[in-house]
């Protein structure tokens, strides 16, 4: 942006820093403010510019996409497709997945549209990482190669395992971030929506990473094939891995990098299982790469959990059972000199921990990684899937062919609740309140749900909405609706508008 030579630096620099932060429009309900100042995530497909936004509800920058039509008569055609596809996107949700927060579509007379807001990842790709770090003549420490490793396998293996697996289809390090507690997030999922449905449709030409010389070594050889699946992401994670060890694969001048230049890389690293690990990714049969599940217990990566981030991840399922700054509290009340644990050994002396040994600043920071996602559980079963696009999962030989005459069966909830909570809380003027209602699972799995309530609402109409949704089984029904009866009857009989908190246990 250029600036009148009139102006002084510091001067100059206010004012275009004023011109970025200029509202441009807003959302229908006003919550996401577009501003001027334009950000890139990962060069999406299809996205022809994209806004750095505010929320005006969370306090927090988030990233306004625009993907515009050609044709309003087209995008009209997709309406419908669009909205369905949209809605699940929202669905995916893991802690190491860039958020996909909200949509909506604008038709005038002069545009058709797709907007979409998404997390805003500050601290850049991972590719400007590795070249900062490159730059610094350091090496990549392999705890934190390890690390990053686990939680993008963790986030593929999340994806791959909904119902139909979730092909991501353009993993690079441009589309892999990191945020500065070193939590690492990948962009892009919907990548396969513009690719295979809208590509006709969305002005302009489609881009796509693989077009781009630089990242044409990311993608498998099988990729664009109407039998790719999802080896095709475990062929660029290898790739990203492999970056991610040496910090750049070299390659001559502007030509892509190849296939020489990855054996090479690859025979670079003295770590014999770290070796392995990577070439076992980037074989060029499909069928003979492990899946990302696999990879998490392979002996470079796997380790068994300490107790300590077992109790952790305990402790952070659970946490809306507990009150608020209950381990500040709860430090505070132990002795110093108290001991925790020892260790008794029959030709040694023993070991004492004492509750001094532990830092709460230290206790409070791992707790809040553990929540971000950092140190993610893969040992255990994954989580119940998710709807998720036909899109997302299919070629584009495969999307001609996909007819959808009638609609499918709704899904039904089939675990059993074991264990209800909920708070209510009154608005000023005592008119309505807002319930949050935590359900614990059979299997352990939890259910958070929240909404607005009023004195005329049925507890029996509510939770037959639960059942309708699938958050809860027919057979919880009667019980969930003798559970809000008793909380809300309570709590409207009251006169304070404290919030009203309630438990129950079968």
């Amino acid at each position: 942006m250029s600036v009148p030579e009139n102006i002084s630096g510091s001067e100059g620099k206010d004012e275009e820093s004023e011109d970025e932060s200029e509202i441009l429009e807003e959302s229908p309900c006003g919550r996401w403010q577009k501003r001027r100042e334009q950000v890139s995530q990962g060069n999406v497909p299809g996205i022809e510019s994209a806004y750095l936004a505010m929320d005006t509800e969370e306090g927090v920058e988030v990233v306004w996409n625009e993907v515009q039509f050609s044709d309003k008569k087209v995008f009209k055609s997709f309406e419908e497709r669009i909205r369905e596809m949209f809605e699940n996107l929202m669905q995916v949700e893991h802690p190491n997945i860039v958020k996909f927060h909200k949509y909506w579509l604008d038709m005038s007379e002069s545009r058709a549209r797709v907007i979409f807001i998404t997390e805003y990842m500050s601290s850049g790709s991972l590719k400007q990482f590795l070249k900062k770090t490159k730059k610094n003549h350091k090496t990549m420490n392999v705890k934190a190669w390890k690390r990053w490793c686990t939680q993008i396998l963790s986030a593929l293996s999340y994806l791959h395992s909904c119902d139909p697996p979730i092909i991501h289809g353009n993993l690079t390090c441009d589309t892999i971030f990191i945020q500065h507690n070193g939590l690492i997030k990948i962009g892009s999922v919907w990548h396969r929506l513009f690719v295979n449905v809208f590509a006709e449709a969305i002005h302009g030409n489609v881009h796509q990473h693989r077009d781009e010389v630089r990242n044409q070594h990311f993608f498998a050889p099988e990729y664009g094939t109407a039998g790719d699946d999802y080896a095709i992401d475990i062929f660029s994670f290898g790739i990203c891995a492999l970056e991610m060890a040496v910090l750049e694969i070299q390659a001559n001048g502007d030509n892509a990098v190849s296939k020489e230049a990855i054996d090479h890389a690859g025979q670079s690293l003295e770590d014999p299982l770290m070796r392995e690990f990577i070439q076992s990714c980037v074989r060029t049969e499909a069928k003979t790469r492990p899946t990302a599940h696999d990879l998490l217990f392979h002996r470079v990566l796997f380790e068994v959990h300490s107790l300590k981030l077992l109790a952790a991840h305990c402790f952070i399922n659970n946490q809306y059972l507990l009150p608020e700054n209950c381990v500040d509290e709860k430090t505070k009340s132990f002795d110093p000199n108290g001991i925790m644990a020892e260790i008794n050994h029959c030709d040694r002396p023993g070991i004492h921990l004492k509750y001094s040994h532990v830092s709460p600043l230290e206790l409070d920071k791992f707790l809040e990684d553990v929540k971000n996602g950092i140190y993610p559980l893969m040992n255990f079963a994954s989580q119940r899937p998710h709807p998720i696009p036909r899109a997302l999962s299919l070629s584009q030989e495969q999307m001609e062919t996909v007819k959808t005459p009638t609609p499918e069966p709704q899904e039904t909830e089939t675990r059993k609740v074991v264990q209800i909570h909920c708070n209510l809380e009154a608005n000023e003027e005592g008119t309505r309140s807002h319930l949050s209602l935590f359900l614990k699972m059979d299997d352990r799995l939890h259910r958070q749900l929240s909404c607005d309530v009023l004195p005329s609402d049925s507890p029996k109409d509510l939770a037959s909405e639960l059942v309708h949704h699938a958050f809860i089984s027919e057979e919880d029904c009667e019980k969930l609706a003798c559970f809000l009866e008793d909380a809300l009857c309570k709590h409207w009989s009251g006169t304070s508008t404290s919030p009203t908190a309630m438990a129950v246990m079968y």
